[in-house]
């Protein structure tokens, strides 16, 4: 039985010392608006992780470290 596409089929995981949060949304444009205010500035987030719902399970799409983003 294949799992039913989520409303939100797309994750981002927030990761740091202190930090871990995750947040659901409806387009990759979204979800990548997310990774760059999270991981942007003074943030002490040092990455994000990227996932897609596909075929009836999340799937890692990348890894977006701090220094990457402006």
């Amino acid at each position: 039985m294949t799992a039913r596409k989520p409303r939100k089929p797309w994750r981002v995981t927030i990761i740091g010392p202190d930090i871990r949060a995750e947040s659901a949304h409806t387009s990759e444009a979204k979800a990548y608006e997310l990774v760059r205010a999270a991981l942007g500035g003074d943030s002490p987030a040092t990455k994000a992780r990227v996932e897609q719902w596909e075929n009836g399970r999340w799937w890692h799409f990348e890894t977006v470290d701090a220094g990457d983003v402006p």
